[in-house]
């Protein structure tokens, strides 16, 4: 039931004074710094809201009469639309009677070029009708003297591959008329829009009928005038290209005023061909009035220069607290790459205390980084037998006498257990480009000087054992008169050149190997497979050299150098003794041999006279 207002109780003044006391304890319970940022913060909120409530209604008012005139621009365009298709539909009907016609051969080439003479005549967007056969050659062609050359189909030739020939599968496979649009290219003329109809003979495709429209003519006719005075019609092709009309260009106007860069304009596929053929329209723009601009812009910069100092206040804040994100992500970077990189980084000030180690410094050395920062010369990871080059070599880098390839040093790790390492010292630059230290990177290289050691190992016996060889060894490349390799008894016999080699192999009869035209650094026989000679046995011969007084055994191989060159190697052994001993058994041999004929002999006359003397 309503209660009549005679009867309703009275608001109480009670509750306002209770309001109005309990804001005053509020306010005056707040600090005085608070209170005048509340003061400060209440006449801008103040212009904010009202600069917020012209901005609101200014809008309001744009946005329901662009609404107006996108609600009718929309019905216009389909208006429009429904003009177009009713066209296009009329002239499908059309070619599809021709079509019928030549499908029930009704029609010959002589009426096919009246009735398309005709219809093109008549309708001006048409502009060429082409009868096709099945493969795809030109029979028939009528088109008006306005195209363009470069699009004359001529009977006879055969489709070009590209849109027609794409709708030509299309008709023939679905066996209905297929709308296409070819593509604009740069430098030719405007495309037509075509419709080819197939031709259907007893149930079997026989062909189609080509037509070719224009499609500014098709704008221009198909769209009523009074659309055309009111608004920018233009036709587009899928990629939105235009086809045909002019489209507004914008106005660098538009973009001093937020809400008018929406442009009025609408768009809507034309049926039958769908989205290959767009119609769109845009609204002419109308300006905007003096007075309300002006209006509008004098309470926009009266609020923004009221608002101006507590904005710039804010914008410096947050650019403050945007910087303190930055170098907190940046340093915590910085910290991410020390602790990853395993390279051990050490810094020192002036006078070589140490101010920064990283968590690979400390992994090599054992020492936490509480231990090392802040400690003076001597270090503690300093072995206690080169404190005194250590010493001098720091007082070496603290001067600037830095080498630029580092050093080697011995560190001592804290369980006592001593690595080789290789320093690098370079400037610690501040920056304000004043150098504020040294900066030192140390790198573990106990294993590389482990394996470089054992490699001169290897290569001193290698070397050893083959100077101890009591045969000549020397390996020189084919074609070059360079001296790979020699030792000690090759040098003694034939000095360091290569004369005594080329003298061995010649002599030998190995290779014969003469001057050679090539550089020393050249291979001449370099791309040759070498498998076959490095992989065959050594071939051997015995020769005598008048200069030594020698008989040498000469063995020869090829092998691969170690630079990719085919060499060949020569062991020249001295066989002197052995053939002075078969020497010396070749004549006793001979004088035994002699000895022993004498002694046949003397039996053969022994024999004689004792036959002789007896009596028959």
């Amino acid at each position: 039931m309503t209660v009549p207002s005679t009867l309703r109780p009275a608001a109480s003044p009670s509750s306002g004074k209770t309001s109005a006391r309990f804001w005053r304890r509020w306010w005056r319970s707040l600090s005085p710094n608070r209170q005048d940022r509340f003061a400060a913060l209440a006449p801008l909120a103040a212009v904010l809201l009202f600069l917020a409530a012209i901005v609101a209604a200014f809008w309001y008012l744009r946005v329901e009469e662009a609404d107006r005139e996108q609600e009718a621009l929309r019905r216009d365009v389909e208006y429009a639309q429904q003009r177009v298709r009713l066209r296009l539909l009329e002239r499908q009907e059309q070619l599809m009677r021709i079509a019928r016609d030549l499908a029930n051969s009704d029609m010959e080439l002589p009426q096919f070029h009246q009735r398309a003479e005709s219809l093109i005549g008549q309708y001006p967007e048409l502009q060429a009708i082409t009868w096709i056969d099945e493969n795809g050659k030109v029979l028939a062609s009528h088109a008006t003297p306005t195209i363009a050359s470069a699009q004359v189909r001529v009977a006879g030739e055969v489709l070009r591959k590209g849109d027609t020939q794409a709708g030509f599968a299309q008709s023939r496979s679905s066996q209905q008329p297929v709308y296409s649009q070819p593509t604009i290219e740069e430098g030719e003329p405007l495309p037509l829009l075509q419709l080819q109809v197939p031709l259907n003979a007893q149930g079997k495709f026989a062909g189609v009928v080509l037509g070719e429209y224009s499609v500014d003519n098709l704008l221009r006719y198909g769209t009523p005038t009074e659309l055309l005075a009111r608004y920018a019609i233009t036709l587009l092709d899928s990629r939105g290209q235009v086809l045909a009309g002019v489209p507004l260009a914008p106005r660098e106007r538009a973009e001093w005023m937020p809400w008018t860069r929406r442009t009025t304009a609408y768009e809507i596929p034309v049926s039958p061909v769908g989205h290959n053929l767009v119609l769109r329209a845009q609204g002419y723009r109308t300006s905007l009035g003096l007075i309300g601009s002006g209006l509008f812009w004098l309470v926009g910069v009266l609020s923004t220069m009221t608002a101006w100092m507590l904005i710039a206040t804010w914008r410096h804040t947050r650019r403050r607290m945007q910087a303190q994100q930055a170098l907190v992500q940046e340093t915590n970077f910085r910290r991410a790459m020390e602790n990853s990189v395993l390279t051990g980084m050490r810094a020192l000030d002036l006078n070589g205390t140490i101010t920064y180690v990283n968590a690979a410094f400390c992994q090599m050395t054992g020492w936490s980084e509480e231990e090392l920062v802040g400690q003076k010369p001597p270090f503690p990871y300093w072995p206690e037998a080169d404190h005194e080059a250590l010493h001098a070599r720091l007082q070496d880098e603290l001067s600037g006498k830095s080498i630029p390839g580092g050093f080697q040093v011995r560190v001592r790790r804290k369980g006592g257990t001593v690595f080789d390492a290789r320093l690098y010292v370079s400037p610690l630059i501040d920056a304000r480009g004043r150098q504020t230290g040294w900066m030192t990177s140390m790198t573990d290289i106990t294993e590389p000087n482990r394996i470089r050691e054992q490699l001169s190992a290897s290569h001193e016996r290698f070397t050893i054992v083959l100077e101890a060889l009591d045969a000549s060894v020397s390996v020189a490349p084919l074609g070059s008169s360079e001296l790979l390799f020699a030792n000690k008894l090759y040098r003694q016999w034939f000095g360091s050149q290569t004369d005594g080699h080329l003298q061995l192999v010649a002599q030998a009869g190995v290779l014969p190997v003469g001057d050679s035209d090539h550089p020393s650094d050249e291979d001449p026989l370099m791309g040759l497979p070498t498998d076959s000679l490095t992989s065959a046995h050594s071939e051997n011969a015995e020769i005598f050299l008048p200069d030594l007084g020698k008989w040498l055994e000469v063995r020869s191989r090829y092998l691969s150098w170690v630079d990719g060159r085919l060499a060949q190697m020569v062991i020249a052994t001295d066989i002197t003794p052995r053939r002075l001993a078969e020497a010396q058994a070749a004549r006793q041999t001979e004088r035994a041999q002699s000895v022993s004929r004498l002694i046949t002999m003397g039996e053969m006359a022994s024999s004689v006279a004792h036959e002789l003397n007896q009596p028959l």
